[in-house]
């Protein structure tokens, strides 16, 4: 799974970065997980490529002196580790274990004075016990390179076992994990929507939130298909990956199963307000209507602003149309009011204990437009639940070499590329020069991705550059504070 750059949820693992250089060193054992957690950093990540091209061609592997093999075999020869160093210092310097720690908080804390005298130490140490004295000036100079940003092996080891582990469950219990996944990222909307597409591509279906079925967290359900996020993607299986690889037993029964969506991240509302809905329904079964549903549901934080979150996010679709349902927010709000003022009391002007859906009469209005529904879902959810900006031009994406998830993934940096999307943010701001220039944020269904339009191409393709936008960019990768992100050379609208 991670050699195939599948690491979304998995810890340590899920940049891009870093999900990269995994599809290019192929790990095999836990000791390449834990490597890579304490080489991807600033100043030894300039040593992958060779950690990689070392693990992939034994040929490339050497030692400075031949006693080094059996500290730095795991690693290729390579110096990763503070306890590395200090085993080094111990066993070719003549180092005791106090001195060893010595040199080891020296190299950390990078103490000029200190090194100075480490480095004099160290290299008649080395001399003294066979050496060459050019052998032990690089050994120093690998020493000071490494060891600076070294990890000491217990954080690495720890870093990756919880990488293994969490890796293990993704790729054994998928929908499970996936689940607990969404609910420890709740309330994270852009979050959420990340994770509920890498669930798309793992033919994992989401379903929205539901008053009659939705838990406070993400839960399990059983009747899901293969479909994906959406349903209208396509089939896999069951017992087969959507790659076509075999999954375990486990697996493969539960990919069966989906995942519904959590009142909890629903955006502008509350957990009481959750609890107290799931609650009335274990005890007094599903609710039959919107009058139902507001007779039962006492609760005072069920109020305007939580009213409007559940029908704009399609939690009572079961129980009526969305633009019909804000358009009698208040007529709805006064009747709850009512209800909560009586609550237990067993008659009430609406009836005996349960409201029929006639009780409440509710004024004729159009229904939400497809455009309205898609707004809501995005804003409240995170992604989309009835539909997608860019179904409408699915043919124009399919010609495309990357989707942007790919794109991202395989990082083509300095080379063209084209890639296609809904624009969903955009941020414009005046250079020094006072001249226009933007930030935008790019999705399509299998992630997003930044955009930036200097001023040349923002004053020739500006116009194109409104939220909502269905757009194709040609540009090329760059790195924008450690993240991928497209400088735009052209653009134009799908379609």
């Amino acid at each position: 799974m991670l050699t195939r750059g599948e690491t979304l949820g998995v810890f340590q693992m899920a940049s891009s970065g870093m999900t990269a250089y995994l599809k290019e060193l192929q790990p095999t054992v836990i000791h390449d997980l834990n490597a890579m957690v304490a080489l991807y950093r600033p100043g030894p990540m300039a040593f992958i490529p060779e950690y990689i091209e070392r693990k992939k061609n034994p040929a490339r592997v050497r030692y400075l002196d031949p006693r080094m093999e059996t500290i730095l075999r795991p690693t290729y020869g390579i110096l990763i580790y503070q306890d590395d160093v200090m085993m080094i210092a111990v066993e070719l310097a003549g180092y005791s274990w106090g001195e060893a720690d010595k040199l080891r908080k020296a190299m950390g804390k990078k103490i000029p004075a200190e090194m100075v005298a480490q480095k004099d130490r160290f290299v008649k140490g080395v001399i003294e016990r066979g050496m060459k004295p050019s052998v032990a000036e690089e050994l120093w100079q690998q020493i000071e390179t490494f060891a600076a940003y070294g990890f000491n092996k217990a954080h690495a080891a720890s870093y990756g076992n919880l990488a293994y582990k969490t890796a293990y469950m993704k790729a054994n219990f998928p929908v499970d994990y996936m689940a607990a996944l969404l609910t420890a990222d709740s309330g994270d909307v852009e979050k959420i929507a990340e994770i509920i597409h890498e669930c798309a591509r793992m033919k994992i279906t989401v379903l929205p939130p539901s008053v009659n079925e939705s838990a406070g967290t993400f839960t399990v359900v059983s009747g899901g298909t293969l479909g994906g996020g959406l349903p209208r993607d396509g089939v896999a299986p069951s017992g087969t990956s959507q790659h076509g690889h075999s999954v375990p037993a486990e697996s493969a029964a539960a990919v069966n199963a989906a995942i519904r969506f959590g009142l909890y991240s629903i955006k502008n509302f509350g957990t009481g307000i959750s609890d107290a809905i799931v609650s009335e329904r274990q005890r007094g079964g599903r609710f039959a209507s919107i009058g139902d549903f507001i007779a039962r549901v006492t609760d005072k934080n069920l109020n305007k602003k939580s009213l409007e979150a559940l029908i704009m996010a399609g939690a009572l679709d079961e129980l009526g149309e969305r633009g019909e349902l804000l358009a009698n927010i208040e007529t709805l709000v006064t009747h709850h009011r009512e209800h909560a003022k009586i609550s237990g009391v067993q008659d009430s002007l609406f009836g005996a204990t349960t409201t029929s859906e006639a009780t409440i009469r509710l004024a004729a209005a159009p229904k939400a437009t497809q455009e309205q529904r898609l707004g809501w879902e995005k804003e409240l959810l995170g992604y989309y639940t009835s539909g997608h900006p860019l179904d409408k031009f699915r043919d124009v994406l399919a010609k495309q070499k990357f989707d942007i998830k790919n794109a991202k993934l395989s990082f083509p940096r300095g080379i063209e590329t084209v890639v296609g999307g809904f624009l969903e943010t955009t941020r414009v701001l005046l250079t020094k020069k006072g001249d226009k220039m933007m930030f935008g944020k790019i999705s399509d269904y299998s992630g997003d991705i930044e955009i930036v339009v200097f001023p040349k191409a923002f004053e020739e393709y500006g116009k194109f550059f409104e939220p909502g936008s269905c757009i194709l960019v040609k540009g090329k990768f760059s790195d924008r504070n450690g993240q991928a992100s497209i400088i735009v050379d052209r653009a134009k609208l799908m379609g």
